[in-house]
């Protein structure tokens, strides 16, 4: 009878999980996303003082500490279906026997109605990005072609400077969510804020010869956390409470709607290939937009 195979050492296996899903052709987020969930969980296990394999009574153990820490049911999902997919890739590279996670339940995710920014809001907010210092002009050109064109945080950040079309207002999205491109226009406005930071900023930096639209300060990149981060700082001084980069995303919807843009115009610029998330994004304010729309039809002239 052969010995056991040796337990894997799950965080040494991250690096050909990595080129696995590289080989795959994921998205960049895809790839961040994944891999922060398992290392997550890594972490987990060492705080806990359990063995760092996965098991469903670890990987139930984790989800429950992370809902917690007040952490959002779809965040606990994805952090779950990180951890699927490792298992996955580990059993189809003979690392091990068995899928550990089969039949392991997602918490459930209750409808929630997410409010998108209000004008004032959004326009305190672009206040908050006023200024001539680097990050100033590339936080104006952030918000404003996130609140307009809805691209997702991941897509924003993976944006190349030859992707964007300024006289055109175009910007190509190569790698959207599903490993699908799409392109995204955008007005006057926020063509002008990208030239400002493009011409006045990006062009000085110490990494202006490398593709990436977004520069980070000091010499550094830019990626999702940086991001995060940085918009979130812009949001506090704004007065703007539970901001989140995806909050663009909503407002940008709901902004669409309101001017009286399609549906499937909407749905093509967001890269959505079903209604329900069109439903999902701007179920907020669809009572409002109706009222708006109700007196303009008035229908009580009779």
């Amino acid at each position: 009878m052969p010995p056991p195979s040796p337990t894997p050492d799950l965080r040494d296996l991250l690096p050909s999980w990595v080129l696995s899903m590289r080989a795959e052709r994921k998205s960049p987020a895809t790839i961040e996303q994944y891999t922060r969930g398992v290392r997550m969980y890594l972490d987990y296990c060492a705080d806990v003082g359990c063995p760092a394999v996965l098991t469903k009574a670890n990987a139930q153990g984790f989800m429950a500490h992370l809902l917690d820490e007040g952490r959002e049911a779809t965040t606990v999902r994805a952090r779950q279906l990180a951890l699927q997919r490792f298992a996955a890739y580990l059993l189809d590279e003979g690392e091990i026997p068995a899928d550990p996670l089969a039949g392991l339940r997602a918490p459930k995710i209750d409808t929630k109605i997410v409010q998108p920014l209000t004008e004032p809001q959004l326009r305190d907010l672009l206040a908050a990005c006023k200024g001539s210092t680097f990050a100033d002009l590339r936080d104006q050109a952030l918000v404003r072609f996130m609140v307009e064109t809805g691209a997702r945080a991941g897509e924003v950040v993976a944006i190349e400077l030859a992707d964007v079309d300024l006289l055109a207002g175009m910007a190509v999205i190569r790698r959207g969510k599903g490993g699908k491109g799409r392109v995204v226009p955008f007005g006057p406005q926020t063509a002008r804020a990208l030239d400002k930071y493009i011409r006045k900023a990006r062009r000085s930096h110490p990494l202006a010869d490398t593709p990436a639209l977004w520069l980070g300060g000091q010499s550094k990149t830019f990626g999702y956390d940086a991001l995060f981060k940085g918009l979130r700082a812009r949001a506090a001084a704004a007065g703007i409470t539970g901001f989140h980069p995806h909050l663009l995303r909503h407002t940008a919807a709901h902004r669409w709607l309101a001017a009286g843009g399609s549906e499937g115009g909407l749905m093509a610029v967001a890269g959505w290939s079903k209604p329900d998330m069109l439903m999902r994004y701007s179920r907020a304010r669809a009572s409002e937009r109706a009222a708006t729309e109700a007196r303009d039809l008035n229908l009580g002239d009779i």
